[in-house]
């Protein structure tokens, strides 16, 4: 069986995941990539997107991340995000009022911010998606 490699996702507020993985898969800013045990170091931006990985049992887990950065080395990933949250921890009726809030605000077509009020919307629609609520 194959060893297993340390992951640890951090936000500016809190500690997201800090336990061995078999695998991780990530959304790199240029596609998505995956780790194992032993693989070479390198430094990626992420976009947002859905981290995955097999904890130590094999259970798969899911994150939510809404860009950062991911250092990958020989025996440990660490992801810095801007924020992040497990799929049991997403609310979904939060969630979902995001959704809304920036639909409205989008249609309104008034003086917003398009740029942050589409990405809040891809937010709200990334984390409906995790939880299946899409």
């Amino acid at each position: 069986m194959a060893e297993n490699i340390f992951l640890e996702v951090v936000t500016p507020s809190k500690t997201v995941v800090s336990e061995e993985a078999q695998v991780v898969v990530a959304p790199g800013s240029e596609g998505e990539f995956g780790v194992l045990k032993g693989h070479t170091t390198f430094l990626t931006s992420l976009k947002l997107g859905t981290l995955r990985y097999k904890d130590s049992s094999g259970k798969e887990r899911v994150v939510f991340i809404s860009g950062g950065f991911a250092e990958v080395l020989p025996n440990k990933v660490t992801v810095l995000a801007e924020s992040a949250e497990r799929r049991k921890d997403i609310d979904a009726e939060r969630a979902r009022l995001a959704k809304e809030r920036a639909e409205k605000r989008l249609a309104s077509r008034g003086d917003i911010d398009l740029i942050r009020a589409e990405a809040a919307l891809r937010r709200s629609i990334h984390r409906l998606s995790i939880i299946g609520k899409a």
